[in-house]
């Protein structure tokens, strides 16, 4: 059960998906892309819960599915500890000025509060791939991902 709602920022360039109002309304965003760019991911809600632990934290997942050649532009994530984990094919990932690794179907990385995820891609021209983001975040916080202007 979703029980707030989820928030993506996104720039105002066109090509640029209204991931705000969709995952507000927890049904499923599509980015578009332009003819000469890479086709993007589709972000959607998975859930959001308070951490009954920690006072004031929630945890909240997005399944973002890209299909063949599909990217996400470069964006960060706020004060937000994250985890990826990949559900099925396999994603190039990135993170500030680190290894570009790949990560396949059942392995998992986790990013620190404040980095710049500079590539999440489909490693795959030819075959999709889903990816798990799970996000542990002050409750107040719903700009889980904010891209970087272009």
């Amino acid at each position: 059960m979703l029980t707030a709602s989820i928030a993506v920022i996104a720039p105002a360039p066109a090509h640029a998906a209204d991931a705000t109002a969709a995952a507000a309304s927890a049904s499923t965003s599509t980015a578009t892309s332009t003819p000469s760019a890479a086709p993007r991911e589709t972000i959607a809600p998975a859930f959001q819960y308070p951490i009954a632990n920690v006072p004031g934290k929630t945890m909240t997942a997005i399944v973002v599915d890209y299909p063949p050649g599909g990217k996400s532009p470069s964006h960060r994530h706020g004060q937000a500890f994250v985890v990826g984990y990949v559900i099925q094919g396999a994603i190039r990932s990135q993170v500030n000025d680190g290894e570009t690794r790949v990560y396949h179907a059942g392995e998992s990385w986790t990013e620190v509060p404040g980095v710049h995820h500079k590539v999440s891609e489909n490693a795959s021209d030819t075959e999709p791939a889903k990816l798990l983001a799970i996000f542990v975040a002050d409750a107040k916080d719903k700009n889980l991902v904010s891209w970087d202007k272009k």
